[in-house]
This record gives C-alpha cells, structure tokens and sequence, in this order.
C-alpha cells in the first residue's frame, strides 16, 4: 500500500518533492536537534490522488492521517476530542516550491464547545481558551466553509467599540464568549448549518480545504508569474498547536537570518507578544522589531540567535524562520530559504562565498536574471525637492509613482490598460495578488517589514512602504487621510521602498547605481559563461551604456532610427518622393553627412569590439505620413487656397497609394529594398566605410559588420555583397586607410533557416533576428497577436508561453538549429548570433548556449541579466 502520511521524523530535507517544502525542512530541523513540535506530513502524492478522484480524499488516506494522530496523541500525552486536556493542532499547506500565503492555514483545530472548557482547565486561562476558540471558528469558516473573513473582523470590532477598547488582547474571556456566539450565529446564517463540532470531521474537512486551496485563484496566480508547474500538488502538515497567545511570557514571530532588504549579516524579523502567528504576517497588529526581543527574553533571542546561525550553515543560504513562544520555551515552526530584494541577494551571495560557505559557482546561481531586473530599476533623485506627507516602514526597496487605487481589481484593470498605479490598502491580503502584480508599487497603512505585502512586493522586486499609520484609509470614499490633507483615487503619489517616504505627485527618478558587490559577482559570471554578450544599439549614447554594463560589442545597430530625427526626416521623404534616381542620390547625399556622423560616434564608443550595422529595413511607407492624415491636410489646404502646398501633398499621397502593401511585413523591406534601390545601400555603405577610415585614421580600432536584412535566397546575398565589397573598396582608395570588416546576414525567414547552407557561402556571418523569424514561422502579426488573441491562447494552455517573449524551441528553435548545422558544415567557423528580444530573455538564452550560437545581444539594460543568464546556462547544463 502507498504511503500517504509520513512522521516528521521519518523525513528529510530530499524529500521535498514528496513533502512540499514546510514538511521536508520541519523533518530536517527535528532531525538535527531543534525543537520542532511534533506532527505529520500528507504528501503531495495525496493531493494528486484527490484531483485524480474527482475532489474527494480516498480512503486509505484518511485512514493513514487517524494511525499518524493517535502517534501524536502517544508522543504529546493529550488526547484530540478530549475535554480533559485536548490536543490541538495546526494543518498548514507546503508546496515543493515556496508559494508564501498562497495557500490556507487553520489553527486550533480540535476545539469545539467541549473541548475549550477542557483547554481552559488544563492550562487555567479562560481567556486564552476562548480567544483560541474564536480564532479557530474564524479560520475554519473563512478556509473550509467560505464565509468571509471580514465579516467576523466586524463582529470584534464592534465588541471592542461597545467596551471601549483599541486592542484584541484587552478582551476578556466573557468578551471573547459573546464574540463566539455571534461567530456561530454567523456561521449558520451563511451556511445553514452548525459550525461542526466533531474534531475529527473537523481535521478531515482541514486537510481538504488545504487540498483545494492549490487551485484557489491567488495560488493559480503566483504560480503564473513565478512559472511554478501546476501539476505539483501541495503537501498538508498537521503539527501539534504550540500557543503564543498565553500571555507576556509568550509570543510568535519571523526572523530572517540575514537582512533581507540589504543582505547585512544580522537577523531582521518581527514579534509580537501574546499572539499567534497569522497576527504577524496578516498586519492586523504592528508588530516589534525582532531586536526589542532582546530586553525582552533574552534566553529566547539567545536561543534565535544560536537556532540562526545553525541553519544558515546547515541549510548554506539564508533562511526564513517562523517561531513561537510559548511560556517562555522556544519552537520552531518552519524555515525556508529567505525571499530577498535583488540588492540583498547578491550581497549575501557574495558574502557567503567570502565566509566560505558556498563557491563562486553557487553563488552566481544564487542570483536570478529577475533579481538583475530589479537592480536595474531607478530611485528618488537625491537631490530633488519632495513632499514628504508620512512615513512607514522601508518594507521593499526601489521607488515607484503612479495614481492612488485601493482596489486589487482596479489596479489590475488600469495597470493592463498602461496606466502606472500604486496600489494603496490597509493591509495586504493574498487574494490581493493580481493587483499588485500590475501596481508599480504597495503601500499599506498597517502590517510590517514580514506582513503578506512586504514579503509578496520583495519577491517580485517592487517597491512596498508598509505599517504607514498616519494613512487613514477611507474606502467608501476612495481616499485617505494624513492629518488634514485628503487625497483621493487617481492622484500621483510616490513611495520609496527603501526609505519607507510616501509623497505627494511624481517624483524625479536617477537611473540605478550598481554595487562593487554585484560588479564580482558579474565578473565571476563573466569567468563562468561561454556566449559573448552584445547590445543592440542604434546611438552613440545607447554605445556607451552597453559598454558600461559589459557589452562586448554591438549586435544590431538599426541604422532605420537614424533616419526619424526631425532633422532628417524631411531629408528622408525627399529621398522617398524622387521620380528618377539623380534626385534620389541628391537626397541621400545629403542623408550621407548625418549617417558618417552617426557611425562614427557608434564606432568610436565600442572602439576595440565589433559593431553589426543593419543596412535599411522597413518599407519605404513608414518614412511618410499616414493616408488618413494626408487626406485631412488637403481638405484643409483647400479651404486656405493654398495651391503650392496642396500640390505638394497631393503627389505626397499619390506616393504613400502607389508604396502602400497589403502585408507590409512580407513586402518591399530589407535586401529587397536594396536591390531595387540599390543606392540607398550604396549610401549607407559609403557612410559606414568612410566613418571607419576617419577614426582608423586617429589610431582607433573599429570592427564593422555590414548586415543584410531579410535574405531568404542565396542569390540576393551575393548581390548585395559585391555592392559592400565596391564601396568599401572604393572608400578606402579614396581615404587611404584599409580597415578590417565582414559581411553577413540577418537569418528572419524559414527558407534562410533551410538554405543556410547555400547561403552560408556568401556570409562571414549569421545573426537571427527571432521577432520576425517567430512571426514568419508561426504566421502571426505580433502586434495582432498579442492584442487579440495570444493571451488567450496562452490562458487555455494552447501555448505555455508568449513565443515573441520566450524563443519557441520547438518550432523557432528547430530551424535556428538547423541553420547553425547547415551554415557551418560549409564555414566551420562561421559566426552566429542572435539579435532579436529574446537575446536578452535568460531561457531563450540558455537555448542559444546549447546550440552553440557564439553571442547574445539585448537592450542595454538587459546586458547584466544576458551575462548572469549565459553563465547560469553553463552551470545547469553541469
């Protein structure tokens, strides 16, 4: 028979898969020694049989939970239903991966009208008794019975307005009795039914819900955005109940090992005495800061302390502990490798390695291209002048501004519509998840540095200010208070995560500066990775910010973005309007100046590094005004009279009709355009060769890479070669100065792919320009696509990814490989690369290693994450 339920002490740290990481490590920390209260672990094969039979939990299960729970009873020396002295437990959730609030918890479990008069004699507090009792019913109902967790938080704060009193822990055990009957009362109103009074049923009904909560929306969610498979299953723990609400002597908290805001070697975390945990994590009371622990207990911080430094060297990374204290005595109720702000997960992983506790190796792993992102976000101006009106917690660094929402929904809807906002609750909850996916940033009038918000906001590297008290959250009224100052839904405010200020309207932003810490720790990625990492870049200024991120060159320069600029635009359309080709090269003599100039600057900033230039691309149409427009200017040069103007842009429209295509994508663009205008490249050519002769004159190394878009025929490489190698020839005649170069070719269409070969004969190099390769491959527009119909693709599962996002292995991938076999069974050392969005995306990256391509290249700012990500995709395949 299959084994559905496993002691703590029968499991280990390697069983995560089987026991979801909660069981795994508490069976790891009770074998090394920690007091870990005693308990059980469902696996999640359970969970995968409960799917499997339709939504019921079989048989054998059930009957394996009661065999594991009189072993509890055994090793506890209470009884689960007595009324004499009762066991109670807790039954939390604990997927193979860290899926933090995403799924239910209830505590108490085991308490009915019997069994609390029995809890209160065994420890002789009624209150304590009754306000487990209520937590319990809380919990139950919201978790298994769907009534809303906010209807009996009315209910308390009624009862605490009709005493007078601000806090939950001045209640007494009568409060608490009166609180429990409107409980119940509430209970049978939105059931129908008695809150069950059977511990068992109760246990059973637990261990269900935890079942179901893996496919509540927020889990669904989480496991989206963190690309979790959904096919894992959560395992169930059932733990004996440790108490932190019995009184000064007790307490729960969360520590984290190292600053997980900074990464500074200290421990950070929270308490809060006389509670249970989800006070802490839910922000219903602002917790202490973990140091105030201290003064307080100091055998207990003593006890943290050395518990810290135990499993941080046994674990090797830095953890997330949840502990609970009750009468003085220290337990463990969980740890799990700490969710960090980008900034602390490189600092720790570079200190680790200095204190030795992993190699270089590890620690580059340690670091995500996604924690590289959030690196790379910008911050509040030093020197700008802000309206600071409050002050919370500094709960997730970076900064943010955008309009006041207070609505999940509503930041959801408007952050899908393009618009910034922040996201502005009293407290933070996880079906609060899909709006702060779309926020910019969270900012919370209560909870702390660990509650629901902070944690959620540092893990997706956002910017969170919580436990902001002077916010007096009006949601009626969608707005909130600060003393007098009232500000309303969709006003800008901005929050700096790293200072805990919120303040009034935008805020100047200065782009991110990089540490010495993350410098390392990128050459030691630099050590590691194989591809070459370059930057797409179309200006001088664009140059050097790759190269400061540790560009090795230009893998796409676009020389279509230097033709936009109001000052050659007109030049453009003049070239574009020409009826004969004299008027064309006197158009293009004059584009010549501005080209050198632009080449000149980009040749120079990546001196020493190679520097692909794309001669022209797009159709001709998308230099000219658009017919619609067109059309209304002459409607009003005719109401003026204006007869020279509006001849003018009538033989304008004539020639946007005549240049008009019906699938611009698949028309005259690319090599195409060159060859039937062929001194439209001649120009580019001669601007190119003769920037490279001017600064090879100066004594600087320049390496240009003439490429030619679009081929999809051998023949039309080979005609447009000659026509580089004539101008580049002539040029240098000319200038006097002989300058190393090569030419290669954009591979974009599926026919290149399959004749790389053919084509490989008359190119020094291959780069694959994936965005339109993806769209000629699947047949979509992209722009059609993401607009109408790939999200839902992608929601039904018809796609896992978005192809334009994520490089398409199968399909897109199959040919790129193809075209690296074919292209160097004829050049052996023919180079490839590949220029298109997903040189920047690490999964996309990790394919372009495998297949040996020799260099990625990205935007500018992705340059950082394509070098951690090359170097990650030489570890993984270790």
């Amino acid at each position: 028979m299959t084994k559905y339920v496993y002691k703590f002490n029968e499991g280990r740290a390697s069983m995560k898969n089987l026991l979801g990481g909660k069981g795994a490590n508490l069976a790891e920390m009770m074998h090394i020694g920690l007091p870990v209260p005693p308990g059980f672990t469902v696996t999640t094969e359970a969970c995968t049989r409960y799917y499997q039979e339709g939504g019921k939990i079989p048989g054998e299960v059930i009957e394996q939970v009661f065999e594991a729970l009189e072993s509890l009873e055994e090793t506890t020396g209470k009884k689960f239903g007595s009324s004499d002295n009762p066991l109670l437990v807790s039954v939390r959730s604990g997927a193979p991966v860290s899926m933090p609030g995403m799924m239910d918890t209830i505590l108490n479990l085991g308490l009915n009208d019997a069994t609390v008069e029995g809890l209160a004699r065994s420890t002789g507090d009624r209150r304590f008794a009754y306000d487990c009792y209520r937590r319990f019913i809380q919990m139950f109902a919201d978790v298994v019975l769907n009534v809303e967790h906010e209807r009996f938080e009315e209910i308390i704060s009624s009862v605490k307005n009709k005493k007078g009193i601000n806090y939950d822990t001045d209640l007494t055990a009568e409060d608490w009795q009166e609180v429990l009957e409107s409980y119940k009362n509430l209970v049978v109103k939105h059931t129908g039914r008695q809150f069950p009074q059977d511990p068992k049923d109760q246990l059973v009904m637990a261990v269900e819900a935890v079942f179901r909560s893996w496919n509540n929306q927020r889990a669904i969610v989480y496991r989206k955005i963190n690309k979790i498979p959904d096919d894992l299953g959560t395992a169930v723990n059932v733990q004996a109940m440790v108490f932190g609400n019995m009184g000064e002597d007790s307490g729960t908290g969360v520590a984290f090992t190292r600053n997980p805001s900074t990464g500074e070697r200290e421990i950070y975390g929270e308490f809060l005495l006389n509670a249970q945990g989800e006070d802490v994590v839910a922000g219903i009371r602002t917790p202490k800061n973990i140091k105030e622990l201290r003064s307080i207990m100091p055998d207990v911080y003593k006890q943290l302390e050395d518990v810290c430094s135990l499993l941080e060297r046994h674990y090797r990374d830095m953890q997330d502990i949840e502990f609970t204290v009750e009468k003085g005595k220290l337990y463990l109720l969980q740890t799990r490798s700490g969710k960090r702000t980008a900034e602390a997960a490189v600092k720790i992983a570079v200190d680790m390695v200095k204190e030795g506790l992993i190699s270089k190796e590890e620690a580059v792993l340690r670091v995500s291209p996604e924690h590289v992102t959030s690196l790379l976000h910008r911050r509040i101006d030093p020197n700008a002048k802000v309206e600071v009106i409050a002050k919370g917690l500094p709960a997730s660094p970076g900064a943010a501004s955008g309009q006041v929402v207070f609505s999940p929904d509503e930041a959801e809807t408007l952050g899908q519509q393009g618009h910034k906002v922040i996201l502005v609750r009293t407290e933070t909850t996880p079906d609060d998840i899909h709006g702060i996916v779309m926020a910019q940033g969270v900012l919370t009038s209560r909870g702390g540095m660990t509650s629901h918000a902070a944690v959620v906001a540092r893990g997706m590297g956002k910017p969170c200010v919580c436990g902001c008290e002077a916010l007096s959250i009006d949601y009626k009224n969608e707005e909130f208070r600060v003393g007098e100052l009232v500000v309303k839904k969709g006003d800008i405010i901005s929050i700096d995560g790293s200072t805990g200020k919120v303040m009034l309207g935008e805020v100047p932003m200065i782009d991110p500066v990089l540490s010495e810490e993350f410098r390392e720790l990128l050459k030691w990625a630099d050590e590691i990775r194989r591809l070459s990492v370059r930057a797409n870049a179309d200006t001088p200024q664009d140059a050097k910010l790759a190269r400061d991120f540790g560009a090795e060159g230009i893998g796409l320069c676009r020389t279509e973005h230097m033709f936009m600029g109001q000052d050659r635009l007109p030049i453009v359309q003049q070239m574009i309007m020409a009826t004969t080709r004299e008027e064309r090269e006197r158009a293009l003599e004059k584009l010549l100046v501005f080209q050198r100039q632009d080449f000149e600057g980009i040749l120079e900033a990546m001196h020493d590094l190679p520097v692909t230039i794309r001669l022209l691309d797009p159709p001709l149409h998308e230099f000219l005004p658009d017919a619609e427009e067109l059309v209304d200017e002459i409607a009003q040069l005719k109401a003026k009279g204006d007869m020279d103007g509006l001849k003018e842009k009538q033989e304008m429209l004539k020639k946007v009709k005549a240049l008009r295509e019906f699938n611009p994508m698949l028309g005259l663009r690319g090599c195409r355009l060159g060859i039937l205008y062929p001194e439209i490249y001649e120009m580019q050519v001669r601007a190119i060769f003769q920037a490279a002769c001017n600064l090879a004159k100066k004594g600087v190394k320049v390496i240009p890479e003439v490429e030619i878009p679009l081929v999809s025929n051998a023949n039309e490489l080979k005609q447009l070669r000659k026509l580089v190698e004539n101008v580049a020839s002539q040029v240098m005649d000319e200038e006097g100065v002989k300058v190393e170069y090569s030419i290669g070719t954009m591979i974009e269409i599926p026919r290149a792919c399959i004749t790389a070969d053919e084509i490989a004969e008359y190119a020094d190099f291959f780069s694959f320009g994936t965005n339109d390769l993806t769209q000629t491959t699947y047949g979509f527009s992209r722009d059609d696509a993401e607009a109408k119909f790939l999200p839902q693709y992608i929601n039904q599962k018809i796609l896992q990814e978005d192809p334009f996002i994520v490089l398409d292995r199968k399909g897109v991938g199959t040919l790129m490989k193809t075209a690296v076999e074919l292209g160097r069974k004829v050049k052996e050392n023919l180079a490839v690369g590949i220029c298109g969005e997903h040189g920047g995306e690490p999964n996309s990256i990790e394919f372009c290693h495998e297949i040996g391509l020799d260099y990625v290249s990205c935007s500018p700012y992705r340059v950082p994450i394509a070098r951690l990500a090359a170097a990650h995709a030489v570890l993984k395949k270790k």
